[in-house]
């Protein structure tokens, strides 16, 4: 580094993440200290962003998948100039500081994702990425250009490790995403030991293989490398690249090269060897010199400068395309148009009924059109899970010139293309919608069976923890998909849902539920939703008997009602089998039991209600309450008191004819009668 004030910038970047930890006492030192140098050529030669507007449309993206260096992130906001202060960042991993110890959406202006667990970032980014070809692809008219950004990373050998990051990089390589830099930090080292015990395949081979540009740097602390190397991405145009940095975990400390600088602060004595050793001073700590201010302060006025200009393009497009500008600031700033649900259909009665994953797509297919924010698609199982847009084409490159571009939907390949196709991957599908409604201008969904819900619970869960506006659509809900057997058949996994934090769960009992369950889906704007539907045909409700479907943003309601409304019994239910205690509840009434119907859809919303309104669904003074559910009883007993009853699936499931295995396992009008006498016994209450 031959430019003294570049390697200020440099050291400067460096030892405030290393003060950070160190006065926390906790933190990786050991990523700021090798791979300081390529984030700060990012930075101050590439990366287009406005630090005073981190929510500019139109600016890059930046995503530091190896979120455990968190402490560079923070250095490089807070000299860049976001809001995020000197004493914030001395703050570092306490309570109710902006800079916690991973990277938190939401919580520090500037960071784009939470990252943390390894392979999730650079997913998102992938994801980020194809929204911007998408927008691109809609928006954009020759010689306007309101889209025209990239998406960069830094990944870590452990995000290369996670299975997550081959399935992403192996989407992204055929996706041919060109916007999509990722610079890997190369330093031979893991929290627990060096790469050589676990991880010796030729990580620049492989990439090539997915279809990526590899570009290998062999000193990380060259910056002109460093600099050509992200100059040959930006100039690569139908290929990600990975941009190899050999780099020196800890670089200039005592423990350089050794995984004791990756999850450990240095210690004081340390500290000062280090800074020693990159002649940089002991004291003070926290040291920012004005010069290496000066420079990276530099980014305020240029991305204000950018965001002008932006601007000015914007007031053209707008003056050329008005009705399309209307569309993209619209869905830039997260908005239902108007209309949006003129066309969702109501559903006549039926005894036959239909599937709710079939009375979904019919749902979805009525929406998209007038939400073109709308895009998503499933893991290889769009006609089983019925979730594809139909004439609303395919994401991909378009073929070469004279072969077919129909595309499977009848629309054709292009990045314009709505339906998405992730192949046999939900992890990497969970992540990359993330990555979508990370980006801003869509609402993504991802489609899968319940089952396969568990290959996506880490995205899920940062979905949820980011309050990210995506919606999962989970077909063959439980056992009753029959044949396939346990391993296909959902027992906890609605358990495991309804655990997470900020998620909203929706087990619809027929289509015009399903429909309202889409309403409130699109509606909820500050968390993921997941729908849970059935493979097979449940009956369509006779609203004109039974309470409206609308009654599902309430999270339960009383479908029937006992005469006088003075229930002994209070039977509940999700899903399919809220047809099952309606028929039992014909059955008791016929035997002189004043029963009550609840359908429970959804246990978050119901939760959600006052108190007041929750006991005017289930009385307190009513103990003899029976819950019906295909699925593991936890959590049940919240709904049901101490002495009321559940019917669940408490072991897996088995291969055979839906019918025999509701039979076997009690979901049956004869079961459900004889547990609801039992209660209305225990409880002594006479039939009148």
């Amino acid at each position: 580094m031959s430019d003294p004030l570049d390697q200020q910038c440099i050291n400067t970047l460096r030892f405030l993440s290393v003060d950070m930890v160190q006065k926390a006492d906790s933190g990786h030192p050991g990523l700021p200290l090798g791979a300081a140098p390529m984030a700060y050529v990012l930075w101050t030669r590439h990366l287009k962003h406005n630090p005073r507007n981190p929510h500019w449309l139109d600016r890059d993206r930046f995503v530091l998948s190896a979120g455990h260096g968190s402490a560079l992130l923070y250095s490089l906001l807070f000299v860049t100039g976001y809001d995020l202060s000197l004493d914030d960042i001395r703050q570092f991993r306490q309570w109710g500081s902006k800079a916690p110890g991973h990277p938190e959406r939401g919580h520090t202006p500037g960071v784009e994702v939470t990252t943390g667990p390894l392979g999730q970032g650079m997913a998102n980014a992938v994801g980020m990425a194809m929204a911007e070809a998408q927008l691109a692809a809609r928006y954009n008219r020759e010689g306007h250009a309101p889209v025209d950004h990239r998406t960069w990373a830094i990944v870590s050998d452990g995000d290369l490790m996670e299975g997550v990051t081959s399935e992403a990089a192996s989407l992204a390589g055929h996706l041919q995403l060109g916007k999509l830099t990722c610079l890997y930090d190369d330093n031979y080292v893991t929290l627990s030991a060096g790469t050589d015990i676990t991880f010796s395949e030729d990580r620049a081979a492989r990439f090539e293989a997915y279809g990526w540009h590899t570009v290998t740097v062999a000193d990380g602390n060259d910056l002109a490398a460093i600099d050509a190397a992200l100059q040959a991405a930006r100039a690569e145009t139908a290929r990600p690249s990975l941009i190899l940095v050999r780099t020196h975990l800890g670089y200039g400390s005592p423990e350089q090269d050794s995984f004791k600088a990756h999850g450990s602060a240095l210690g004081v004595e340390d500290v000062r060897k280090t800074k020693r050793t990159l002649g940089w001073p002991t004291e003070p700590d926290f040291l920012v010199p004005d010069e290496a201010l000066a420079q990276f302060r530099q980014a305020v006025d240029r991305g204000a400068h950018d965001e002008a200009a932006w601007n000015e393009r914007m007031n053209t497009y707008a003056e050329t395309f008005a009705e399309l500008s209307r569309e993209f600031e619209s869905r830039s700033r997260g908005e239902l148009p108007p209309g949006w649900d003129a066309d969702i259909p109501v559903f006549p009665a039926d005894v036959k009924g239909m599937a709710t994953r079939v009375a979904g797509g019919k749902v979805m297919n009525a929406i998209a059109p007038r939400l073109p924010a709308l895009t998503g698609g499933s893991a290889d199982l769009d006609p089983s899970t019925k979730t594809a847009l139909k004439g609303l084409g395919d994401f991909n490159p378009p073929p070469p010139q004279g072969e077919d571009e129909q595309g499977s939907e009848g629309g054709g390949w292009s990045y314009a293309g709505r339906n998405l196709h992730f192949g046999v991957r939900e992890h990497a599908m969970g992540a990359v919608i993330n990555g979508f409604a990370a980006h801003g201008g869509f609402i993504p969904y991802g489609s899968t069976f319940l089952i396969f819900s568990d290959y996506m619970r880490p995205p899920m869960r940062l979905a949820a923890l980011m309050s990210l506006h995506v919606v999962y659509v989970f077909t063959h809900d439980s056992i009753a998909l029959g044949e396939d057997g346990p391993t296909h058949q959902p027992v906890e996994q609605l358990a495991g849902l309804r655990a997470v934090p900020n998620l909203t769960v929706i087990r619809p009992c027929d289509a015009n539920e399903t429909a309202v369950a889409w309403r409130v889906a699109l509606e909820s704007l500050d968390r993921p939703v997941a729908l849970v539907l059935t493979r097979q045909d449940l009956p369509t409700l006779d609203r004109r008997r039974y309470a409206p479907a609308d009654g599902l943003r309430s999270g339960a309601y009383i479908l029937s009602e006992a005469p006088g409304g003075k229930p002994a019994l209070i039977l509940i239910a999700t899903g399919s089998e809220v047809s099952l205690i309606l028929q039992a509840a014909e059955r008791l009434q016929g035997e002189g039991v004043a029963v009550r119907c609840v359908s429970m859809p959804s246990w978050e919303l119901f939760d959600a209600l006052p108190q007041a309104e929750r006991d005017a669904v289930l009385p307190p003074s009513v103990h003899a309450r029976l819950s019906v559910e295909l699925g593991a009883t936890q959590g049940w007993r919240r709904y049901v008191g101490d002495r009321g009853d559940v019917l669940g699936v408490e072991r897996f499931g088995a291969s055979a004819p839906a019918e025999v295995l509701l039979r076997e396992y009690g979901f049956t009008v004869d079961n459900v009668c004889a547990r609801a006498r039992a209660l209305l016994d225990g409880d002594g209450v006479q039939k009148s």
